[in-house]
Order: C-alpha cells, then structure tokens, then sequence
C-alpha cells in the first residue's frame, strides 16, 4: 500500500484505493468521475481540524505537509515527504530543493483528496 492509500485509509475514505494518477501530473485539474459512479464525501476538513484541536502540538495542516502527516499519526521525515512525492508524481525539478517539493507536495495531496471524494475548500486548492 502507498503513502497515500495510507493518508486516504487514515481519512475513512471507502476501499482506500486512490484513484489512478495523471501520466501528465497530479497537479492537472481534479479528475471528473465517471457518469454513474457515485463518489461518497468524506468530511477531510472536519476530521483534520477535530485531530488539530486535540493535539498538543499547534500543527497547521492547512499550509504543512509536515504537519498535515503529524496529525495523521505518520512519518513526515524527509524521506517519507520524498517517497509520497515520487508517488504522486512529483516534478523532477522540485524533488531536488525540499521547500518546492513539500508545497507541491501540499498542494497534490489536497488535490488527490478532493478528487477522491474529499471536501477540500477551493482556497486550498488554488
């Protein structure tokens, strides 16, 4: 299982299958489920900042990757950050500088999430 089958497993979506990624990048526009396939909502924003009020720690899950993966109870090394990056097809440009990579990698996650069912707010997708 991926890094983030794990993200959507820890978040209640369904079978935690995430849906395929783009050949040309996860960044594309969310993809469009197929006419008949319903695509249950999952209460993303509810239950992440449910996780944040309960934490110690004050995790920003809106603008960190970092802190997002805390709040899910995962490893946010840097090589974890790497892996889910690498599968979520990130560009080669960005894998080499982290900062660029961990606010691609945000952004990715939070777009993977809304197109697999996730109420992510479009300000946090833009």
């Amino acid at each position: 299982m991926g890094l983030f089958s794990t993200i959507l497993e820890k978040l209640g979506f369904g079978g935690a299958q995430a849906a395929p990624v783009p050949e040309a990048a996860a960044a594309a526009a969310p993809a469009v489920a197929p006419a008949g396939q319903a695509i249950s909502v999952v209460d993303v924003v509810g239950q992440l900042e449910q996780k944040a009020a309960a934490n110690p720690q004050k995790l920003n899950w809106k603008t960190s990757i970092v802190d997002l993966m805390k709040l899910l109870d995962m490893d946010s090394s840097l090589g974890a950050r790497k892996e889910l990056a690498t599968e979520l097809g990130c560009p080669a440009d960005k894998m080499g500088d982290s900062a660029q990579m961990n606010m691609w990698l945000h952004k990715a996650v939070l777009a993977r999430l809304a197109e697999n069912g996730g109420n992510v707010p479009a300000d946090l997708l833009d």
